[in-house]
């Protein structure tokens, strides 16, 4: 018995109402994760290309989907005509674009119709810096030390032994890409890819510069300035301009990204702009009302607490909190828990006062105790209703 197929879009991950974008960006992903070239001798993922590719032919062609929207997969039984995988037929379908792409990123390439020998900007940097809660919050400088590439100054950059220079590329001609063909199961595509022999640079250096050994930089460590604008969040990064790797054939330098990893405070919690902490109060001043004292990013400040204030009451306080990172003049609230706290030790003289005070204000303690009684006193007028 033949294997049920799979519904087309449960196989690319789409809805019925993909448009054609999604579809094709759907399938790109698939056809890049399971083909062939990526997976050799793997059976399985060889299965999922396939049927991926399958589902793309008829979705992407809107005959072909409307068919099959209103048939299923009945509206293509029999009349495949034997053609493409496991006689499906794949005539008519557009796969050009796609693995252009694909094949590209296999192999280094492109699907670029120019040479990359001009002036390219070098890679970034990526490195993080640790700082504290009040920091992120009000901004600081840190240094940081790394490792960054500088001209040589004994070759200026070109790699070449003092006296000679660099030759063009032999095998792509100077234009630092060679043109190579992929066999694929549509067929044979042809495809452009980086040059193995001078990295796209469209140079050779046949002497090399006996300082940088023909890299054309020298490494060295430095101590860098980085400015932490206040109210960064944690995993936000510092951009710093022309601090990452040199240009390629006289493009600018890349930039150094800094990831800040914000440090956990003890009492504040931070969400967006708002800071959020818990004040314990007692529980005469939760009953009486009065004075307590909230730390602040801004310091120490007196709320007046209202009389009768009960447990988890909140309290807001404005502009204590997180400034914007795109203008510190604005800022956030913080928001504060009041919990009222039960004390655990009593004196004697504290339980007695306390038992006078519950006496006069609603006798909880006794609370059980009468209404046990009342129940008691109910059963005793039954019992003598009943014998009289």
């Amino acid at each position: 018995m033949a294997e049920q197929k799979r519904d087309y879009y449960e196989v690319l991950g789409v809805d019925k109402s993909a448009d054609d974008a999604a579809i094709k960006k759907a399938y790109r992903a698939l056809a890049k994760k399971y083909h062939p070239d990526m997976n050799p001798g793997d059976a399985e993922a060889e299965k999922k290309f396939k049927e991926a590719s399958e589902a793309y032919a008829i979705l992407s062609d809107p005959e072909k989907k409307r068919q099959y929207d209103q048939f299923g997969h009945a509206a293509f039984e029999g009349g495949a005509g034997g053609g493409g995988f496991g006689g499906f037929d794949f005539s008519g379908a557009d796969f050009s674009d796609i693995f252009g792409d694909i094949f590209g990123d296999f192999f280094g390439g492109g699907r670029r119709g120019r040479g990359n020998t001009g002036p390219m900007k070098g890679s970034n940097i990526r490195t993080s810096v640790r700082i504290t809660f009040e920091e992120a919050v009000f901004g600081t400088e840190k240094e940081i030390e790394l490792t960054l590439k500088d001209e040589c100054a004994t070759c200026h950059g070109s790699g070449a032994k003092p006296g000679t220079s660099p030759e063009t590329c032999s095998k792509c001609g100077g234009k630092g890409q060679v043109v190579f063909t992929q066999q694929s199961f549509f067929g044979t595509v042809r495809n452009v890819q980086t040059c193995p022999d001078c990295n796209g640079t469209g140079k050779v250096v046949k002497e090399k510069c006996p300082d940088c050994n023909g890299s054309g930089y020298i490494a060295s460590r430095k101590k860098i300035q980085v400015s932490i604008p206040a109210g960064i969040d944690n995993g936000q990064s510092v951009r710093i301009r022309d601090k990452g790797e040199p240009g390629v054939n006289g493009g600018p330098r890349g930039d150094l990204l800094v990831e800040v990893i914000v440090g956990r405070h003890a009492t504040f919690q931070r969400q967006d702009q708002n800071i959020f902490s818990t004040v314990p109060i007692s529980f005469a001043l939760a009953a009486l009302g009065g004075e307590v004292v909230i730390d602040t990013v801004d310091g120490k400040v007196i709320y007046d607490v209202k009389a009768g204030t009960q447990t988890d009451t909140k309290v807001r306080l404005k502009n204590k909190g997180v400034p914007s990172i795109r203008n510190k003049e604005v800022r956030g609230d913080h928001y504060v828990t009041l919990v009222v706290q039960t004390p655990e030790k009593l004196s004697a003289e504290a339980k007695e006062l306390l038992r006078k005070f519950d006496a006069e204000t609603g006798d909880s303690l006794n609370a059980a105790k009468n209404v046990s009684t009342e129940k008691s006193d109910n059963k005793d007028s039954k019992k003598k209703k009943f014998w009289k």
